[in-house]
């Protein structure tokens, strides 16, 4: 069965649903390898068990639902949360918090909902947040890019910090973090967030190991990779410009005046746009169809509301990354969003 995309009895343009998740999996490449370059092939090792897990948790809900298993799996939907999740864990957590997440994704947050199309909330993001408050030392243990490493770490002891949490000499992963000399935080985000708590300036914290020159730009390529997939989705009429745009534009604008208030406190624009899950968020996890605005209107307060929500958190709260926290909140306004930028009927009054 060959799953497509409604259009209007005037668009006979009808996409299949399986190209188009595929599509988006495939603009997650350049991403992809950057993670892989400057944080090591765990990031392999977490992707290949998360397309299993969700795999799995999908077939086994489609036969307790006694559904057809392969219409399901086909349609990629399951696979790009998959893959959305595994980017955004740190690459050495351990190999169970990975399958908990699928789990939570796929069973709790799609199919309890009814399945793909009738889901409230970003599986990857919402299962993300569960990991995150749950396992926080796992979720948080990321570690910095090879080169800041004493000691690389080759494919087997990262295969073996996965799944056993030690390495062939019996070193732990928060051993491994702790052998970069003068590194606390594993993040730019991390660094600076909590090197400004503790009273020190944005320039004075950037002098740390992390900021190096080849170092520094880890966090910068990642971004940027995710930012050249999200430009292919847009040029492929895959995703519209409404979300990302006003996402990053009201990102950029918030970043812009905190800087211009507090230049010794805040990073900027460029920090904020280039660091974290910025790009990611803004072109793969805001724009997802089900549970984003659906209005033009809509999708440009939509994600302004994000960008607004990830300043906020970064400067204010209490995590350093704030994309999935954001993207779940604004997904409960969707629908009085959704309500209130309804395109008027010819003919009708304007929603009251």
């Amino acid at each position: 069965m060959k799953l497509t995309m409604a259009s209007s009895p005037h668009n006979h343009s009808h996409k299949s649903l399986t190209r188009l998740m595929l599509t988006v999996i495939a603009a997650c490449i350049p991403g992809l390898i950057a993670q892989v370059v400057f944080f090591g092939t765990g990031v392999l090792i977490q992707l290949v068990l998360a397309l299993v897990a969700v795999s799995v948790f999908e077939a086994a809900i489609m036969l307790m639902r006694k559904r057809p298993i392969w219409p399901a799996l086909s349609d990629g939907s399951a696979w790009l949360t998959g893959v959305l999740l595994a980017l955004s864990i740190p690459p050495l957590a351990p190999w169970w918090v990975i399958i908990i997440g699928c789990l939570f994704a796929i069973v709790i947050v799609k199919q309890l909902y009814g399945g793909l199309g009738f889901n409230l909330f970003n599986p990857a993001m919402a299962a993300y947040v569960l990991l995150l408050i749950s396992f926080p030392v796992q979720m948080t243990a990321w570690l910095p890019v090879t080169d800041l490493l004493n000691a690389p770490i080759g494919f087997i002891d990262q295969l073996r910090l996965i799944f056993t949490d030690f390495t062939a000499l019996g070193f732990s992963v928060d051993q491994v973090r702790a052998g970069v000399d003068g590194l606390t935080m594993a993040t730019p985000l991390d660094t600076v967030k909590t090197d400004v708590a503790h009273g020190l300036t944005v320039s004075e914290s950037m002098q740390k190991p992390i900021f190096s020159q080849w170092a520094g730009l880890g966090w910068l390529w990642v971004n940027l990779g995710f930012l050249a997939g999200g430009l292919y989705l847009l040029k492929a009429k895959i995703i519209n410009w409404h979300i990302p745009v006003s996402f990053i534009g009201s990102l950029a604008l918030c970043s812009a005046i905190g800087y211009i208030a507090a230049p010794g406190t805040e990073p900027g624009i460029v920090f904020h746009l280039l660091s974290g899950a910025t790009m990611m968020g803004a072109f793969f996890i805001a724009t997802d169809p089900v549970s984003a605005a659906t209005t033009n209107k809509g999708r440009l307060i939509y994600g302004a509301l994000i960008g607004l929500l990830v300043y906020l958190i970064r400067t204010f709260g209490g995590f350093p990354d704030a994309v999935a926290f954001s993207v779940l909140l604004i997904n409960i306004a969707v629908p009085l969003i959704d309500y209130y930028t309804q395109p008027r009927t010819y003919g009708h009054g304007a929603v009251k």
